[in-house]
């Protein structure tokens, strides 16, 4: 046990005091775990547009003061009650979503969303006690996604919290807990494409190189990347993308420019923009009798997808994901082992790196789109 487990912790966080108002490196209280709760000590952490979004206030219900972060790596410090699967001194990673292992999803093969430990945006406390363990001269400061790891020490349940090979590198890993993982089992545990075969992805940002890279490791002969941005189609040929096409490049739907440069359709392809219009593309340009989409970036709450019935009808197949249909705890310690064993490359998707007292910088990197992940030091 460590010498400050069931203590306060006093340490350094970037906290969100306004909107849109640079992070502060702030003093600040760290409660003990309670029940079924671990307290971790993060080491590295990345930004990610999620993060970006919140700051901007941007979500339904804005939180202030907040803690954000969720994508991290770090070290279980203690362990609250009835915690069995994580000891102190146990190399993890956090997760903005969790597997309970007892509701009904986590005992499915099918599926990852735990009725208990889903994502939940509105959320600013733990879910034991409706309490934050954060606090500031005796006052709260919310939590953001179950996670929080823009502090030195962070709360979470025990089920938002994978524990990885003690052999990883957390400065490259801790990408892992987010939208790389997202994409990347978009592709491989989702649309499933097969060796040889031709898949599109929309939307170059992360998520989408991301799902590139499943691609390129399940074998595909040809991956069609689209955006609007001509700038991110250099970088994108290394995540394995073989050919670019950019809508405002061609007078028709894009759909249909795909259609004819294959042939009929692709095999698979994977959407990561969140665009409607762009969702609609990626179902329709799939191959009649075996294509299919993949849904993965998250649209407007007010938007509806429209197409002719007889696309599905014609055995296309559209499908949603959310995290790559990973379980958190059982199946992200595998995609680490992808990494340790040189299967997956993680380095190609860290642009940036910056310490904590610069945590700015990271948020500017990725508002001006130079960067993809920006590695954040939490010890220096």
């Amino acid at each position: 046990m460590s010498s400050t487990a069931g203590q306060v912790i006093r340490c350094k966080a970037a906290v969100a005091w306004e909107a849109e108002k640079p992070l502060v490196i702030d003093e600040i209280d760290v409660a003990p775990p309670q029940k079924m709760e671990v307290r971790v000590k993060i080491h590295f952490t990345s930004l990610c547009h999620t993060d970006v979004y919140f700051w901007e206030a941007k979500g339904q219900h804005p939180l202030f003061p907040r803690i954000l972060g969720h994508e991290a790596g770090g070290i279980v410090e203690s362990i609250g009650e009835g915690v069995t699967e994580l000891k102190p001194g146990d190399k993890v990673l956090t997760v903005f979503t969790g597997e309970c292992g007892e509701c009904r999803h986590c005992k499915s093969a099918e599926s990852n969303m735990c009725d208990l430990l889903r994502i939940n945006t509105d959320r600013g406390a733990m879910i034991s006690d409706g309490k934050s363990r954060f606090s500031k001269d005796g006052k709260p400061i919310y939590h953001f996604l179950g996670t929080s790891s823009f502090s030195q020490y962070t709360v979470l349940h025990a089920g938002c919290v994978a524990k990885i090979n003690p052999e990883a590198p957390l400065d490259k890993v801790c990408v892992l807990s987010c939208g790389i993982s997202t994409g990347m089992g978009a592709t491989l545990n989702v649309a499933k494409p097969t060796k040889g075969s031709t898949v599109a992805v929309f939307g170059l940002g992360t998520v989408g190189l991301a799902a590139a890279e499943g691609a390129r490791i399940a074998g595909a002969s040809r991956i069609i990347g689209i955006d609007m941005n001509p700038n991110r189609f250099k970088e994108a040929t290394k995540f394995g993308v073989t050919e670019f096409v950019n809508p405002k490049d061609h007078n028709k739907p894009v759909q249909e420019v795909l259609v004819e440069m294959t042939d009929g359709g692709v095999d698979r392809c994977i959407e990561c923009t969140g665009n409607v219009g762009a969702m609609i593309s990626a179902f329709e340009c799939v191959h009649d009798g075996w294509g299919v989409a993949v849904l993965v970036g998250v649209p407007n709450k007010d938007d509806s997808f429209k197409t002719n019935p007889i696309n599905l009808l014609n055995e296309r197949t559209l499908k949603g994901t959310f995290f790559g249909n990973y379980k958190p705890r059982t199946d992200i310690p595998g995609v680490v082992e992808k990494y340790m064993k040189k299967e997956l490359e993680v380095e190609k998707f860290i642009t940036h790196k910056v310490n904590l007292s610069d945590i700015n910088k990271a948020f500017d990197y990725m508002m001006k789109g130079e960067s993809l992940r920006c590695i954040i030091n939490m010890d220096a």
